[in-house]
């Protein structure tokens, strides 16, 4: 299958409907990867969504981006996050990769991910404490990442380090997945986003060429804040808002079909259960829109463009969780059955706001941006 940037939605609504969403269960049920679905993508063109037509991608940016990972997320989260991940580690690799590795990360071939978070930064991921060093013609990395999406399935991680030799926080590398040194601590059990193979990787005495470094030395910051964290806070987003409309979906339906046998009402009939499903309406269109204007603050280079970066994944992980909350309370005991469905986005939705940076991270910021203070300073 082929696709173009005028019929991708189409062609990604019969990926979901044919593959991501039959496979959803199984993902999440057996903790199992999303091999399947992201094969469909693959085969469909999506996986080089925002990588440049050069490079044989769409070149959709952050506005096709971030729908795709919104509806792929209406049926599986965890294929959603595994899609974030590739994509931001993919834009990365568009800037400063190779022709081939370009390409490949465009066609599929080459699944892409992050490996930023650490034990001993925690969410303060723009300060790595993982270490390079030159052995001879050759560069030895060491560190304790922490929750890598796609750990043991990636091609190559997109690798955060303190700087070799110049000044500066960090410095940015392309590390082989299958680099001799490499220890993935999975497989991954999680409460939520089962299939996103999310597990610690150590890194000991890894060797990679100079040519594995991407952007300049001592400017990794610069990538993380330039590049990544625009695209991250929209994607994560993107997929929070499409829990949300899932969720909301199938608790509007449970209200309206489930009946009372003594009066044959449905549940949907009570005033409160259809004013719980307005404020999960609300919450759900609130954060869309601050994520839509997000998307054209990026566009236009606004001046408020990271304020509304900072904000839009901080009101949709919040709201992501309210919404879930509330669709719990709405199907009651029924809510705790896998049928029901609403249950898998329950536990899904949790994961935004503990996603780095975090949401207490992310109102630091806002803070700070709000009474006009240096972000990091």
């Amino acid at each position: 299958m082929t696709t173009n940037t005028d019929n991708y939605q189409y062609i990604l609504d019969r990926v979901c409907l044919g593959t991501i969403a039959p496979q959803a269960d199984v993902v999440d049920r057996g903790g199992v990867f999303p091999e399947a679905s992201l094969a469909a993508l693959k085969d469909a063109g999506l996986m080089g969504a925002v990588s440049s037509p050069e490079s044989g991608g769409l070149g959709l940016s952050f506005r096709g981006a971030a729908d795709i990972v919104r509806r792929v997320a209406e049926d599986c989260g965890s294929t959603a996050m595994v899609l974030c991940m590739h994509y931001c580690g993919a834009t990365v690799l568009e800037a400063h990769a190779d022709n081939v590795v370009r390409r490949a990360a465009a066609l599929g071939e080459h699944l892409s991910t992050l490996a930023f978070s650490e034990a001993g930064s925690r969410s303060h991921f723009w300060a790595p404490t993982s270490t390079a060093r030159r052995d001879g013609t050759e560069i030895l990395l060491d560190a304790n990442k922490t929750w890598v999406t796609s750990a043991s399935k990636a091609t190559a991680y997109v690798w955060s380090s303190k700087p070799l030799q110049a000044e500066g926080l960090s410095t940015i590398w392309l590390v082989p997945a299958g680099a001799g040194g490499i220890v993935v601590q999975g497989p991954f059990s999680g409460l939520g986003l089962r299939g996103n193979d999310s597990s610690p990787v150590d890194a000991s005495g890894v060797r990679v060429p100079d040519s594995a470094m991407l952007g300049a030395d001592g400017k990794g910051f610069d990538v993380m804040m330039g590049i990544v964290l625009p695209l991250f806070n929209v994607l994560n987003a993107a997929c929070s808002v499409g829990l949300m409309e899932a969720a909301v979906r199938r608790t509007a339906g449970h209200a309206a079909t489930l009946r009372y046998a003594y009066s044959n009402s449905a549940l949907a009939d009570l005033p409160t259960i259809r004013a719980y499903i307005a404020r999960m309406r609300i919450k759900m269109d609130m954060a869309r829109m601050l994520l839509d204007d997000t998307v054209v603050a990026l566009e236009t280079s606004r001046g408020d463009a990271m304020l509304r970066v900072l904000e839009c994944k901080a009101a949709a992980g919040e709201a992501a969780t309210e919404v879930l909350d509330l669709a719990m309370r709405v199907c009651g005991g029924a809510a705790f059955r896998k049928d029901v469905g609403v249950e898998r986005y329950f536990r899904d939705s949790r994961a935004a706001g503990v996603m780095a940076p975090t949401t207490d991270v992310l109102y630091d910021f806002i803070g700070k941006e709000v009474c006009g203070m240096e972000l990091f300073g």
